[in-house]
């Protein structure tokens, strides 16, 4: 009878902070842009970091999202997703860190980058910060 060897798998934690950037890296693998990723902490109870995300179209927003949500999994599950059926504006609640996944247009209505301003944004890096929406032809 042969022994069949079990593996113990730790599972990897992040930081909030390292969770958030690393919805921003997942976002951006999925061509998102105008990604930015503000500490909330000290002034709102809600959650510790806030990652705004802007995406062409539904399909684009609900491909950034499911990317998102695969690529955290092995750190733990997301608490809640709203919105990921319609694709205009999803909401992912990681408990520490909330992520908004914006159709242009609405992101632009709602300007949740306006009434967060007053928060530090997280440094990313420079082709992260840089992406931009590609131009209409």
């Amino acid at each position: 009878m042969t022994v069949k060897k079990t593996k113990t798998v730790e599972k990897t934690t992040l930081t909030a902070s390292e969770r958030a950037l690393k919805c921003a890296e997942l976002a951006f693998d999925k061509k998102a842009f105008d990604i930015r990723v503000r500490d909330i902490s000290r002034v709102s109870s809600i959650a510790d970091y806030m990652v705004i995300i802007s995406g062409a179209s539904d399909k684009q927003n609900q491909a950034i999202a499911d990317n998102i949500r695969t690529g955290l999994k092995k750190f733990g599950k997301v608490n809640n997703i709203e919105g990921a059926t319609d694709g205009k504006w999803i909401v992912m609640d990681y408990g520490d860190v909330l992520v908004h996944v914006f159709h242009d247009q609405l992101r632009r209505y709602y300007d949740l980058d306006g009434l967060w301003g007053m928060a530090p944004e997280l440094e990313l890096s420079a082709e992260i910060r840089s992406a931009c929406k590609e131009t209409d032809f």
